[in-house]
């Protein structure tokens, strides 16, 4: 299983099982993607950049990451379950806004705003 549809399938499933569905509108899955990105984010919060080189090579840090990571991810696909966006797509139509805000000969090798390059 490697799709998002199949884990988006996986995740009503998952729920449906246990009559969470009345808990997972936008507003509280929104809450809940933010509170596990900010899970995500303690993991790294006080280690410089050398200290999560050395916790990834030696495998310390990934598990950690991977678990909150994939939370960060199964909220963000029940959220878009609840509001019928369609991810792939989102992802693709704001790649292709980005490429018109971005263009390599004026954003390579800057990290500048669009709206100052």
């Amino acid at each position: 299983m490697d799709s998002i549809g199949e884990l988006r399938s996986r995740l009503r499933g998952f729920a449906e099982a246990r009559a969470w569905g009345r808990f997972h509108t936008p507003k509280n899955l929104a809450m809940a993607l933010s509170g596990e990105a900010g899970e995500l984010i303690a993991e790294l919060q006080w280690l410089d950049d050398t200290a999560v080189a050395d916790g990834l090579a030696n495998g310390e840090l990934t598990g950690r990451l991977a678990d909150e990571a994939a939370d960060v991810l199964l909220y963000l696909v029940q959220f878009a379950e609840a509001t019928g966006i369609d991810l792939v797509q989102a992802a693709h139509d704001k790649i292709d806004r980005n490429e018109s805000r971005y263009p390599p000969h004026l954003a390579h090798g800057n990290a500048t705003k669009s709206t100052e390059l």
